[in-house]
């Protein structure tokens, strides 16, 4: 009888872990990203970079016959080379993963770009926050506002100031829309292939993260560790584009959003 047992035990064990992987695999298959989808993403960070790289020629024009100091040079370098890599980078992906570190490194850069104008304004340097969420190209965010997709439940979301505005006002934010076949739709709800996109903008948030996804096709994603091994770290594996941005780079308390080390001279 206990042999019985015992066999039937295996049997069930065996039935158990094949169902497993075939549930993994299918799971897997629905994530695969297409060439077209990659080339999509790859298309919106290139995007990305070039809009920063006009927002640099803007910011050298408003330096023009001002004293920069040592530390707004060097942030100024930082951004410079920031927008280079982030160029570089994006050429070589070759996978929707290595997104994230293209991503990562034009994060650098703009909060470097921030830091610049406070510098030469006299201001305190900017806290390091991620990005605006409805739309990246608006830079780091101010602060954080609460917000609701159309039939979703209200999350808190980091919002630069005029999004912010925007929002309090119950106005439509700006929000970053990408091609998805024929549409353009906000790029929260463009498929699995945005997700590294996202994690290089919020994926130092952790859990915050998924809370603010919450509801889009993203959200489920991040929930359920749905593409490939998100969790973080260097998923481009290695150095893609170069550039130094682990050193001092800006300052004060992140207070809630901690992303390291970016203090400045």
């Amino acid at each position: 009888m206990e042999y019985i047992l015992i066999i039937a035990v295996v049997v069930i064990a065996v039935l158990a872990y094949r169902s497993y992987k075939r549930t993994q695999l299918q799971s897997r298959k629905q994530h695969e990203i297409t060439a077209a989808e990659l080339e999509g993403v790859k298309r919106t960070a290139d995007e990305d970079i070039t809009r920063f790289g006009e927002e640099l020629q803007d910011l050298d024009l408003d330096m023009v016959g001002k004293d920069l100091g040592d530390g707004a040079r060097q942030d100024y370098q930082r951004a410079l080379d920031a927008y280079e890599s982030a160029k570089q980078a994006v050429g070589q992906v070759t996978e929707a993963e290595q997104i994230k570190h293209v991503i990562e490194i034009l994060e650098d850069g703009r909060y470097a770009a921030t830091c610049v104008r406070a510098r030469v304004n006299g201001e305190p340097l900017p806290q390091r926050r991620p990005s605006c969420f409805f739309n990246p190209q608006h830079g780091p965010s101010v602060e954080d506002v609460q917000w609701a997709p159309p039939g979703g439940a209200p999350r808190e979301v980091p919002a630069c100031a005029a999004d912010a505005e925007r929002v309090r006002a119950g106005a439509e934010p700006d929000v970053r829309k990408v091609m998805v076949g024929p549409q353009r739709v906000p790029y929260w709800e463009a498929g699995p292939a945005y997700s590294p996109y996202a994690q290089g903008m919020f994926g130092a948030m952790g859990g915050v993260m998924t809370g603010m996804f919450l509801g889009t096709m993203l959200g489920g994603m991040f929930a359920g560790g749905g593409y490939g091994d998100m969790g973080g770290g260097d998923m481009g594996g290695g150095d893609m584009g170069g550039g130094d941005f682990g050193g001092d780079m800006g300052g004060g308390d992140s207070g809630g959003w901690d992303f390291g080390d970016f203090g400045g001279e």
